[in-house]
Order: C-alpha cells, then sequence, then structure tokens
C-alpha cells in the first residue's frame, strides 16, 4: 500500500472525475491542468469540466442508453453528475446545464478538497507511479509524442465541431415557437420553422458556403465521426438528410396553427436565465462570416447575434483494443490509467463514467486492492467492454447505445420495454455489484 499523490493528468470531466473519486478514497492526488497557462483549440475558460461543444449530457430518461449511465454514475456517487443535476436547466428530455455555474462550481469544489492539489501548468511527459492519463481528445503535442512512442503506435484521428450559440433577446419569437418533441416534458425548446421553399434555399446556400481550410496534415488524416458531422456535412450528403437529422419536423407542431412544418431548427437553452440558446446538431467549419450569412437566412433568426460560432478541431484516440483492459489501465503499464475521449468512449457521460472507474481503480491499486471491473450488463461495463474487445483494425469512438449491451434472452418487440428491461436489469445487477465490491 503506498500513499504517495497519485498524479491525474487533464481537468476536463474525465479527469474531475477521477480526481474526486480518488480524494474521496482517502488517496492524495495532485491534479494537472494546463489552462490557463496553454488553451487547446476548443476551450474558452480555465473550469475544470468545461463543456466545449453541447451543454447537454443527452437524454435524462434511464430507458434511454445515456440516462440509464447517468443513473448508474449517481448509484455510484458521480461528482460531474451530482453538480449537472444541480445546475440543470430545462431541455426537455435531456439533462442539459448551465455550463457556467456548472464549471464553476466543479473548479470550486475540487480546488477545496484536503486531498486534491490543484496544479495549473502543462504536463509533457507521462509520469512515474499511478497515473490516470485524462488530457482528452486535444492532448498537447509533446505529452502526445510521449504516449505515441509509449505505445509505439500512431493515433487514430477524427474531427469534431462545436455548434454556435445564440443571444436570446435577438431571436424573433413571433416565428420561433416554444415546443418539446412529441410533447415530452416541458416546451424547452425554441424551434425555428421552415416551408419546403425556404429548407431548399436554405439547403443549396449551406453546401455551397465557404468552409475554414484544413491544415495540410489535417487534410491527410480527416474523417468525421458519424455522430458529429459538421451541418454543411450532412448538407451535402444529399437533399433531405438534413430533415432525417437535426431538422427532422416529426414530433413538432406548431401551437399557434397545429401545423407540422417542412422543417424545424431546435434551439436549446444553456443557461438558466434563458439568454443564450445552441443551435442543435449545428456542428460547424464553415468561416465565422458564412455562418452569420447563412444561419440569419433560417426564419426567426434574422437578427441572430451570435455569442459563440461554431468551430472544428482534430480530435484523437488511442487504439483501446490493443492497449487496454476493461478497468482501463493500460496491459503494458498497469500503474498507467486513461479515461475519456483519449481512449475512444463518446459523449461527457461516458468520460465521466471512465472517469470514475480509472480513479476508482488509480485508488485501489494505492491502497493494495484488486481493480475493479464491472458487469457488463450495465452501460458503463458495456462500453469499457467494448474498446477491450472491438476488432482494433476499425476502432472507432463509441457513444453508450443499447447495441453493446448482452441480449436478454428473450424476444420483446416493444423497444420502450425492451429499454425498460436493460434498465432494470442493469441497476439491479449494479446494486449487487456495489455491494459485493464497494461495501465499507
Amino acid at each position: 500500500m503506498t500513499k504517495q499523490p497519485i498524479q491525474v493528468i487533464g481537468g476536463g470531466l474525465a479527469g474531475t472525475e477521477a480526481a474526486w473519486q480518488i480524494a474521496q478514497a482517502g488517496v492524495p492526488v495532485i491534479l494537472h491542468e494546463m489552462r490557463p497557462k496553454r488553451f487547446s483549440p476548443a476551450h474558452h475558460t480555465e473550469n475544470l469540466a468545461e463543456l466545449v461543444c453541447s451543454n447537454s449530457f443527452g437524454a435524462m430518461a434511464s430507458d434511454r442508453a445515456a440516462g440509464l449511465l447517468h443513473e448508474e454514475l449517481r448509484q455510484l456517487g458521480s461528482i460531474v453528475i451530482a453538480k449537472a443535476d444541480e445546475h440543470a436547466v430545462p431541455a426537455g428530455g435531456a439533462l442539459a446545464v448551465d455550463r457556467g455555474q456548472f464549471g464553476e462550481d466543479l473548479t470550486q469544489t475540487l480546488a477545496n478538497h484536503p486531498l486534491i492539489d490543484f496544479r495549473r501548468g502543462e504536463v509533457t511527459a507521462i509520469p512515474e507511479g499511478i497515473v490516470v492519463l485524462a488530457s482528452g481528445p486535444l492532448t498537447s503535442p509533446d505529452l502526445s509524442a510521449d504516449l505515441q512512442r509509449f505505445t509505439g503506435m500512431e493515433y487514430l484521428n477524427f474531427f469534431d465541431a462545436a455548434s454556435p450559440i445564440i443571444l436570446g433577446d435577438s431571436i424573433n419569437k413571433d416565428i420561433a415557437f416554444m415546443a418539446s418533441r412529441y410533447d415530452k416534458g416541458e416546451a424547452a425548446y425554441l424551434n425555428c420553422p421552415m416551408n419546403k421553399e425556404q429548407y431548399l434555399h436554405f439547403w443549396e446556400e449551406l453546401r455551397q458556403a465557404e468552409q475554414t481550410e484544413l491544415k495540410d496534415f489535417e487534410k491527410e488524416t480527416a474523417k468525421f465521426f458519424e455522430a458529429c458531422l459538421p451541418i454543411e456535412e450532412m448538407a451535402r450528403r444529399g437533399e433531405d438528410t438534413m430533415r432525417y437529422g437535426p431538422l427532422k419536423p416529426v414530433g413538432l407542431s406548431d401551437p399557434r396553427t397545429g401545423e407540422r412544418n417542412y422543417a424545424v431548427i431546435q434551439l436549446r437553452q444553456e443557461d438558466k436565465a434563458g439568454q443564450l440558446w445552441n443551435m442543435v446538431g449545428f456542428q460547424t467549419n464553415l468561416r465565422w462570416g458564412e455562418q452569420k450569412r447563412v444561419f440569419q437566412m433560417i426564419p426567426g433568426l434574422e437578427k441572430a447575434e451570435f455569442v459563440r460560432l461554431g468551430v472544428m478541431h482534430r480530435n484523437t484516440f488511442l487504439n483501446a483494443p490493443q492497449l487496454m483492459s476493461a478497468s482501463l489501465q493500460f496491459k503494458e503499464r498497469p500503474t498507467l490509467l486513461a479515461a475519456g475521449q483519449l481512449i475512444g468512449t463518446e459523449g461527457y457521460t461516458a468520460a465521466s463514467a471512465g472517469g470514475w472507474l480509472a480513479g476508482t481503480n488509480a485508488a485501489r491499486l494505492a491502497l493494495g486492492k484488486e481493480p475493479l471491473i464491472l458487469p457488463v450488463t450495465t452501460m458503463m461495463g458495456a462500453l469499457f467492454e467494448f474498446i477491450r474487445s472491438a476488432a482494433p483494425k476499425h476502432f472507432q469512438p463509441m457513444a453508450p447505445n443499447f447495441g453493446i449491451v448482452p441480449d436478454l434472452g428473450v424476444r420483446i418487440k416493444s423497444k420502450p420495454e425492451k429499454y425498460g428491461r436493460y434498465r432494470d436489469r442493469s441497476l439491479a445487477d449494479l446494486a449487487s455489484w456495489k455491494t459485493e465490491n464497494l461495501a465499507v
């Protein structure tokens, strides 16, 4: 058993969760975050757990994959999900947060923990001892080079993009209407409707709009993650691609007319005051001038004021099936653990889940205990089993979904019933696992 500090590299969602779990286990931890001394291309604040893309953690309902992962983390004492619940803003059926309050609270909470030594500054090489690597998909060049030397393999690359955020007072509420799809939960989304003529004109302009030029090294490795396609890339794939994606009108009716529009752009509330609104599904790499020109063609956004325009950046992730176990330890160095997008899990909640397991197992190593592996019938366990066992040749980032969970063994036609059964099995198995492995 050792009480030497465990080092956590990276103060994103995974690193924040890992550091908290280590400290809560009674083990000292040094949390390294390079901001504000050095910023990544996607970060804008000094806060821990900054949400750089969207303010949504996904569906809240526990019979949905994201919602089930939320509930598993609640049962396991996740600090990230606890703070997300505390700083939630209306978002229909989704768990969305006031990202400013969320990040500030987590930063203050961890900085005040007596066992957390919070250090600002870049780490350029993997330290000795027990280490949790949570440096994220935009790991700094020096640390990336050291990790590449350690693994002996090239990174895989894909591109990720963030949506614009609009000032609420600049949205024309005479055109945009409040509603949630299928009337689920309160009417929490602003919806900008389009008729067919408006949609086709918008589609033509969007697919011809000028993009930011990629650097030569980025062009060679450019590969979009399918769950986060730039909106202009969707437009180029076909006339109706957006209408079957983020602009789908199904389940939405204008309460003023009762009619369903040809296409609908949804805006999701970013802050508790309702002053900031995110363009759902509008990740983009358009030049900023083009973003304003094209997006102000949307009905209701003719005079939109953008407080943040969309950006795109290259993400990197490891070939986890070759390198890691389901305990999130590196096979070649069990005292080195990793979590977050760097290992090929996708989404805020998955990053937090990885941070929970990597932090918990790092603390157990320091305390002379065996590392844990979660039941594969849980969403967390299934996700980490996937990154361990996927085919290395075709490995791509994976978001939580029921397709990676073991089959129930019975044929159930109703999806709600089937997903409810997945949830019930997961939470029951997690409760038994907790009693066996985490009882004090």
